[in-house]
This record gives structure tokens, C-alpha cells and sequence, in this order.
């Protein structure tokens, strides 16, 4: 999927990889991550992570996405498979 942010702010590219329970996201700011979806011990429910810094996507979206949408409240934090962050 691609979600275009206008000529200033590129197009940011979310493909899912089922049999590897990844997400590869392509952002125009920070470059490609490979997300992992990652259950910890105790927990009915996993996030996706990105495990070279332990960031999750939600996070990403959040930070770089607010930075784009300025005028309307945008919150990734309350999505599934957040883990609560």
C-alpha cells in the first residue's frame, strides 16, 4: 500500500509479509525497517517491532506522521497490536 504525503513529504510504502509475520515499511524520512510481529511471554496480543532498536511501528507512524499532520489530532498509539505504548 502506498500512502502519498503530498511532493514535500513523499509517499511512504506499507507491505505486509504474511509468512514471515513482518511488515516492511518504506519511509521518505527515515529510509526502509522490516517490523517483526513479536508476542512477549504473558501477553494474548504482540506489536510490531522493529528489532534493530526495539521501536515499534506505531511509534514510527507517531513521530513522523504528526510531523506532517499538523492540523488534525493524530493518534497511532490506540491501534491494535500496540501493546499499549
Amino acid at each position: 500500500m502506498g500512502v502519498n504525503m503530498g511532493a514535500d513529504n513523499g509517499v511512504y510504502v506499507i507491505n505486509r509479509q504474511k509468512p514471515n509475520k513482518q511488515i516492511w515499511l518504506s519511509s521518505p524520512t527515515t529510509g526502509p525497517k522490516r517490523f517483526d510481529y513479536v508476542v512477549q511471554p504473558g501477553q494474548a496480543n504482540g506489536h510490531w517491532v522493529y528489532k534493530h532498536t526495539g521501536v515499534t511501528l506505531h511509534e514510527v507512524l507517531q513521530q513522523e506522521i504528526t510531523k506532517i499532520v499538523t492540523k488534525q489530532p493524530v493518534d497511532f498509539m490506540k491501534l491494535p497490536y500496540c501493546n499499549g505504548h
